[in-house]
């Protein structure tokens, strides 16, 4: 093995914007910034999403951000800022890295994930099972 998932997320993390929990509560609200939740639906289902936040799957990313790809979902370019999470902020980092690597230019990811923000009280969202 070449590089490891630590190896990964450790070059994510060091060229990546981390916001942390108390301040991406205050982005909610911001209609300059999109919070997009990458988990898989099944985790949504069971815990919820932060309040407003658009769910791209993470298998999705790729495809969902890219203006030239049939798959496009025109909330992802027309944000000034995207605010990535997850459960942890493991895919959150490589998601926000990959983004970078694309060529988006405010791209961040909510330290901590989603078990950081219900922690510290971070509106949250039923999801109804499909």
């Amino acid at each position: 093995m070449t590089k490891s998932y630590q190896d990964l997320l450790s070059e994510a993390y060091d060229q990546i914007t981390t916001i942390p929990t108390e301040l991406a509560i205050d982005l909610v609200d911001d209609p300059d910034t999109l919070i997009v939740d990458l988990r898989d639906r099944r985790e949504l289902e069971r815990e919820g999403k932060i309040t407003g936040a658009f769910h791209c799957p993470r298998g999705m990313l790729e495809f969902w951000i890219d203006p030239t790809s049939p798959y496009h979902k025109p909330a992802l370019s027309q944000a000034k800022q995207i605010v990535f999470y997850c459960a942890s902020a493991w895919r959150s980092a490589l998601a926000a890295k990959t983004a970078q690597d694309m060529g988006f230019d405010n791209i961040a990811h909510i330290e901590g994930g989603f078990g950081a923000w219900q922690k510290a009280g971070g509106a949250v969202e039923n999801v109804a099972a499909k």
